[in-house]
């Protein structure tokens, strides 16, 4: 949700009036509170081993089908942007059957299977990264949208209750937390003489202890720019948040998930250490002391952090949501654009 919440802010700021399709998962939160009226469809992942529950999901998915064709036709929008996911499959699959020009987003290193599906029938295609195959006129690599950033560094650690020289490590896993990251890195950092801000996902948070009075363990940071703005390393999964990553400037070490789809966070991980942002250590890699060890090393090393942190910032896109805005804006220019007056024949 935060590239879309992001792209509806460039498209709200540029006078357009948005509204949000989706399930019943943190979208139906997240974007009432943004302030976006929002319209729920059930509509489920279709499962790969399971063909009972795929032949579930389809007819249920059918029904989010019908269900979008219905909406499309009361709102009547000029055009319809797919952020990505089976979530965004239903309503995308009816702006196409409605001829509603639809956009997709694609914020992975790795087409899902809801925009390879629908990425003929797009009028453009916004990557987060380059392709490979996925060139031409209909595609077009803008970057992953982030949110705005914190401005004020010592704001945002005050709001953390940080002094101004004392070294902080944020410590995430997504949205739902990463458990070995989680485990890794409270035995890691449970004598550290750094501050710890650790976000480890409502899933997880019952069973973990923060060793100490350095250690700040959360379910959620619901400022996390400012916590980004904070952080002096951030050790994290590799997933779309590389992007706000890199516009925020922060060197980082890099757990990929290791059963994501095509091993794209891998990917990822892959792209931002190449560039000299990041270290990589493979989830089968991960133990308390190696992630100490890399940690320490970079820590002690400030022309390193420093020269990851410009590697970083080399590798943002702080137009990605304002250039994906203008695509849309542009497919509904076309799609309000009256037809031409038929000429008449001569006899």
């Amino acid at each position: 949700m935060v590239p879309a919440l992001a792209v509806a802010d460039a498209l709200r700021a540029d006078g357009a009036e948005v509204q949000f399709v989706g399930g019943d998962r943190a979208e139906s939160v997240l974007v009432p509170e943004a302030g976006y009226e929002f319209h729920q469809l059930k509509v489920v992942s279709l499962p790969r081993r399971s063909p009972l529950g795929a032949a579930r999901a389809v007819a249920i998915d059918a029904g989010a089908v019908l269900a979008a064709v219905r909406l499309l036709e009361e709102l009547n929008p000029d055009a319809v942007f797919g952020g990505g996911g089976y979530v965004a499959g239903p309503v995308s699959l009816a702006a196409v059957l409605r001829r509603v020009p639809l956009v997709l987003g694609e914020i992975d290193s790795h087409l899902g299977l809801t925009n390879r599906l629908l990425a003929p029938s797009a009028a453009r295609v916004c990557l987060a990264f380059p392709l490979a195959g996925r060139t031409g006129k209909r595609y077009l690599v803008t970057g992953r949208p982030v949110p705005a950033l914190a401005s004020d560094r010592d704001a945002a650690r005050a709001r953390f209750g940080l002094d101004a020289d004392e070294t902080c490590v944020l410590v995430f896993g997504g949205s739902q937390g990463a458990r070995s990251i989680n485990h890794a890195a409270i035995e890691a950092f449970k004598g550290s003489s750094f501050r710890v801000l650790h976000a480890a996902g409502e899933r997880d948070l019952p069973e973990l202890t923060a060793p100490g009075p350095h250690y700040d363990l959360r379910g959620y940071i619901s400022q996390f720019p400012d916590a980004l703005a904070a952080a002096d390393l951030v050790v994290a999964r590799s997933g779309g948040s590389v992007f706000e990553l890199a516009a925020a400037g922060k060197p980082s070490v890099l757990i990929p998930y290791p059963h994501a789809t095509a091993d794209h966070q891998m990917t990822n991980a892959r792209y931002v250490a190449d560039a000299g942002a990041a270290v990589v250590i493979p989830d089968s890699e991960l133990t308390a002391a190696r992630l100490a060890q890399e940690v320490g090393r970079l820590l002690g090393d400030p022309v390193k952090l420093q020269a990851m942190s410009r590697a970083a910032l080399s590798l943002a896109r702080p137009r990605a949501a304002a250039d994906i805005a203008s695509e849309v804006l542009a497919a509904a220019a076309v799609h309000r654009r009256p037809a031409r007056e038929p000429r008449h024949s001569r006899g």
